[in-house]
């Protein structure tokens, strides 16, 4: 088995086909690499709905987390709740902070995602995902290349050294229109804010709609200098 500690670079050779740029292939192979030692963090997000899509012709039983902020749209709920309509055999796992919204702020001050949202992210994003993480030995990404200039080295198989584990992306090839395309096609139930010009739905207080279709991520933590939560460096 692959994994943080016996890691080299793989020398698997996945093939990138026409239709599922090898998403299908890469999810195939980590859950006969892996099995129930594999979770996908999923935000939920148009990304999210297509390798949930595509996870559940591979694991219907999958572990999926979503890292609940408390902070979400009521969109991106209510998406959630679709999506377990459709899929009733995932194991959806709603992910908390240890800390909540008021014992934030008494310990931090009010509104931290504007004064601290380093702070903010990694209290209520990064410490939960260690957490659920913890004697995993591999999660799934969303990635794509396409994303952001901070995304464009991202590979199948993937040294997390943030959460010491095995980051696999089997989504880095496909480009926004593949990812529309595919779920048109089926027909998928998604966040209804993609079609109100966000390309990348994070909390409620840090997205906004994005200004630019070159940069899909400019819709975040605008005027902050931040362009990731924490997850992702």
């Amino acid at each position: 088995m692959l994994t943080y500690e016996n890691w080299q670079e793989p020398i698997i050779d996945f093939q990138v086909d026409d239709m599922y740029k090898a998403a299908l292939e890469v999810l195939q192979w980590s859950y006969q690499e892996y099995g129930d030692e594999i979770v996908y963090a999923c935000s939920f997000g148009i990304e999210g709905i297509v390798l949930i899509d595509l996870i559940s012709k591979v694991k219907p039983n999958a572990t999926i987390v979503f890292l609940d902020t408390d902070v979400h749209f009521k969109e991106t709920y209510e998406t959630i709740n679709k999506v377990k309509e459709k899929y009733p055999q995932l194991n959806i796992v709603m992910k908390k902070p240890a800390l909540t919204l008021e014992q934030q702020a008494t310990q931090h001050g009010d509104e931290l995602w504007k004064s601290n949202p380093n702070k903010c992210c990694d209290i209520r994003k990064i410490k939960p995902l260690h957490e659920a993480l913890s004697g995993k030995k591999a999660w799934i990404s969303g990635l794509r290349r396409e994303q952001s200039p901070t995304r464009q080295q991202t590979n199948f198989l993937n040294r997390d050294d943030k959460f010491k584990s095995i980051k696999v992306c089997p989504l880095i090839h496909w480009t926004w229109k593949d990812v529309w395309r595919y779920v048109s096609k089926h027909s998928l139930p998604y966040n209804p804010l993609h079609d109100q010009g966000y390309p990348s739905i994070g909390c409620e207080h840090c997205t906004k709609p994005a200004f630019t279709m070159e940069d899909l991520r400019s819709g975040r933590w605008q005027g902050s200098g931040k362009t990731e939560c924490g997850l992702h460096e």
